[in-house]
C-alpha cells in the first residue's frame, strides 16, 4: 500500500512537465541572447520543463506542432528596403514553408525585438502574433517586446517568463 500512496503523490509533478519550443531567428546574437536569457530564467525556476530551442533556418513545418507550448522570436528587419519585417530566416519559414501550416489551437507565444529609431518598433512582434492567429494558434500570453538593446532587460524577460509558465498551466489544474 506504501508504493501506491507514494505513487499518487508523484502524480502532480508528471503533470506539471511541459515541453516548451522555442523556435528563433538571430543574425546579430540579439534574439538568441533573449531566448537564452530566458531559458535560464526558466530552468532556475520551473525545473519541471523540457526547452527545446530551434534556429529557423533549422526548422521544418511539423516542428512548430511539437511540444506543449511553442514560442516564436525574432528580431524586425528592414529587408528589400522596407522597414518593420520579419528576420530573413523567420519569413522563410513562416511565410514559406510553413504557410499552410494548421496549428490547431495550440498554445504559443511570441518575443519581438526592435529598435526605438525606427517608425515600426518592433514590428517583428506584430507578424508573428498575425502568423499565430492566422493559422489557428492560440496566443497565451501577451507578446514580449525587447526594444533596443537586450543586454540589462533580463529582469523583463524573468518576469514574462513567469506569466508564460503561469499561462500554459493545463486548464485541469488550479
Amino acid at each position: 500500500m506504501n508504493n501506491i500512496a507514494n505513487a499518487a503523490e508523484a502524480v502532480p509533478h508528471f503533470i506539471q512537465r511541459r515541453f516548451l519550443h522555442i523556435v528563433f531567428a538571430s543574425t546579430s546574437g540579439h534574439t538568441e541572447y533573449v531566448v537564452e536569457a530566458l531559458i535560464d530564467s526558466l530552468k532556475s525556476t520551473t525545473p519541471g520543463w523540457e526547452i527545446e530551442e530551434t534556429m529557423a533556418e533549422k526548422t521544418q513545418p511539423q516542428d512548430l506542432l511539437s511540444g506543449d507550448v511553442l514560442l516564436l522570436a525574432s528580431s524586425t528587419w528592414n529587408t528589400g528596403g522596407i522597414e518593420g519585417q520579419l528576420n530573413p530566416h523567420m519569413w522563410v519559414l513562416l511565410h514559406d514553408k510553413a504557410k499552410t501550416l494548421d496549428l490547431a489551437g495550440k498554445p504559443c507565444a511570441c518575443i519581438g525585438l526592435g529598435d526605438h529609431r525606427y517608425f515600426y518598433t518592433a514590428r517583428a512582434a506584430d507578424h508573428l502574433q498575425h502568423y499565430v492567429n492566422a493559422h489557428h494558434g492560440r496566443l497565451i500570453v501577451p507578446t514580449l517586446k525587447i526594444i533596443n538593446e537586450p543586454y540589462g532587460q533580463e529582469d523583463a524577460v524573468r518576469v514574462w517568463g513567469q506569466q508564460l509558465v503561469d499561462a500554459s498551466k493545463p486548464a485541469d489544474r488550479s
